[in-house]
């Protein structure tokens, strides 16, 4: 069954959205009404986070080995536990059951991205619709988008949880009819070619780890940020709206920049701005620097993502192990990230020594990419 490449880019959106863009990162506006109701610790609140980006660490080293079964077949399994597990949030309360919860949708997020990269965007470049990969990433920001503001017209922790693993539902649904059957001897079994990593491959590597520690603390405790400072509180059911708003068109901009540019420097100036974004926050808590922290991060951690695996698909052969290595780098950086910022946050009271930080480890990734023109 063949579809057009706006059906398969819209498919790989969707599966996007339902991994990404709510699997992973609905998190961050549900967790100050969780945590107010189970009376969670910033600390408590970063474990369970790191928890996912456990999960996803191993979705990536697995994803890296030879796996039976058909691409789609992977990607469509993840697609239902990831619904599941995001509707099975909102019938626990323990630390334990929901930690193993977010590691399990961590898992498959890994893999359901993964997936859907290496069969949507192989599909889109032999048809020669590479471009079309735009609309494929920009899956990440419109989930945000669209579960914050579900999220916010609902007044329940738990309700918010079962509303998100029915819209994950609804998306993984429309994935399975948009996105067709692998074609015969695609399967995962059948021996892909094995090439050497391409040089520069490691410098990419540890900056991908350094913008996924650089970006996840904003991600994850922005909207909680927001909660506990009286003055901006207003902005709450709004600010991480804005985020995904500002991250669905940023692949194509940041991709846009890269065939003029260079994949690796454009991850670089992409870097820099990140990092400014979350400097304002950690200098200033104000309307304004909340905002600016919203619409940088959100307008340039896809279009890293997104930069960083297609400078990883390039080398020849099967880019799975590839994408799947620089995913693992990336989430051993989030794993830190929450850990590290909750903990502080704790001690402290703020989010400022955190934020600087990862400001700074981001603005290491971009000095590590920005003579790397590829």
């Amino acid at each position: 069954m063949n579809k057009s490449p706006l059906s398969l880019a819209t498919g790989g959106l969707l599966a996007m959205a339902a991994v990404i863009g709510v699997g992973r990162f609905v998190y961050t506006p549900i967790l100050p009404p969780m945590v107010e109701a189970l009376g969670l610790t910033k600390s408590e609140a970063g474990i369970i986070a790191a928890a996912n980006f456990m999960g996803y660490f191993a979705g990536a080293l697995l994803a890296a080995v030879r796996l039976p079964g058909s691409r789609r077949t992977w990607l469509i399994g993840a697609l239902l536990v990831n619904a599941a597990a995001l509707a099975a949030m909102g019938l626990v309360s323990s630390m334990p059951a929901l930690s193993v919860l977010r590691f399990a949708a961590g898992l498959v997020s890994a893999l359901g991205l993964i997936f859907a990269s290496a069969l949507v965007l192989d599909r889109l470049a032999a048809t020669g619709h590479g471009r079309l990969s735009a609309v494929h990433f920009a899956g990440v920001g419109t989930g945000i988008a669209v579960s914050a503001a579900i999220v916010a017209l609902l007044h329940d922790w738990r309700t918010m949880w079962l509303a998100s693993g029915a819209l994950a539902l609804a998306a993984g649904i429309a994935v399975i009819v948009l996105v067709p059957p692998d074609h015969p001897g695609s399967h995962l079994a059948a021996g892909s070619k094995r090439v050497p990593l391409p040089p520069g491959f490691a410098p990419l590597a540890i900056a991908y780890g350094l913008f996924g520690f650089g970006y996840v603390i904003t991600a994850t405790f922005i909207v909680d940020m927001v909660r506990g400072t009286p003055s901006i509180a207003s902005l709450e059911p709004y600010i991480w709206v804005m985020f995904g708003l500002a991250a669905a068109p940023s692949v194509a901009l940041w991709t846009g920049l890269g065939a003029r540019w260079g994949i690796r420097r454009t991850f670089a100036v992409a870097a820099f701005v990140e990092a400014a974004g979350v400097a304002v926050s950690a200098l200033w808590v104000t309307e304004s620097t909340v905002i600016a922290a919203s619409v940088f991060v959100g307008g340039t951690f896809m279009g890293l993502t997104a930069l960083g695996l297609i400078a990883a698909r390039e080398g020849g052969g099967d880019p799975r192990s590839r994408i799947a290595l620089v995913t693992a780098v990336f989430s051993a950086g989030q794993i830190l990230g929450p850990v590290f910022a909750g903990h502080l946050y704790d001690r402290t009271g703020s989010l400022a020594v955190p934020s600087a930080a990862a400001a700074a480890a981001l603005a290491i990734a971009g000095l590590l990419t920005v003579r790397q023109n590829r």
